[in-house]
């Protein structure tokens, strides 16, 4: 078991917004986290990551790392893609691609040709500052930093708010890809399409806790969950 989640509880001030929640992430596996908006998805991840105060246990190739910096749980590789895709407006995109480098004199799988290559998007704009890059090439650009950093899972938040559908559709298949390579994905995501196409299990979350754990097609013959947790 890659990461395993025990009992986790976080706090904004005095609200309980996690409460107790349990899961976990194999090597290698896809796993959504789906729920409505405000049910804690987001303040899940950022909890695991450390950017919240966790309460709980948080368990990371067989170590707690609940606690630990942010930067300490990225060098154990972890590697998180934040909501709100967190690049450098000033610098080009071949500088926030190597400022995922964990380690410059040990590169891991993931080279920055490699990641030129795979988007073609990226490649021709490698020499151009990020800040003037459209909403979906910087979704694609704080993704591909983070697997610079060579993470052994990634958590990423949100990947396809605001894009539109032609660039939901190569984020999905970025995702895939990344999987395909054996890296673990935990995914927050409110689009069910892409959760129920690339992942092996899903968690649906509500009030705080894990209301909901199986596969996709689990999920899918399970009208009444959908109903209560998921749709609007």
């Amino acid at each position: 078991m890659m990461l395993e989640v025990k009992d986790l509880h976080a706090y904004y001030g005095k609200s309980h917004i996690l409460q107790g929640v349990d899961m976990h992430i194999d090597a290698g596996e896809v796993v959504s986290l789906l729920g409505r908006n405000g049910v804690g998805r987001s303040t899940t991840v950022k909890a695991i990551m450390g950017e919240v105060p966790p309460h709980g246990t948080i368990n990371f190739k067989g170590k707690n790392i609940a606690g630990l910096p942010s930067h300490k749980i990225a060098h154990l590789g972890l590697g998180y893609v934040p909501e709100h895709r967190d690049i450098f407006p000033g610098l080009t995109v071949r500088q926030n691609l190597m400022l995922g480098v964990k380690n410059p004199r040990n590169p891991g799988k993931w080279r920055l040709d490699d990641m030129l290559d795979m988007f073609s998007n990226l490649k021709e704009r490698a020499d151009t500052p990020a800040g003037v890059l459209s909403g979906g090439e910087k979704q694609m650009l704080t993704i591909c930093r983070t697997l610079m950093g060579d993470p052994e899972l990634v958590m990423i938040d949100e990947p396809t708010e605001g894009l539109a559908p032609i660039i939901v559709q190569q984020v999905g298949d970025l995702i895939a890809e990344i999987a395909r390579r054996g890296v673990a994905i935990l995914l927050v995501e409110q689009k069910l399409s892409i959760a129920m196409r690339i992942s092996h299990r899903v968690y649906v979350m509500g009030h705080g806790q894990i209301v909901f754990e199986g596969s996709p097609a689990d999920l899918k013959d399970n009208a009444a969950v959908r109903k209560e947790w998921l749709e609007v």
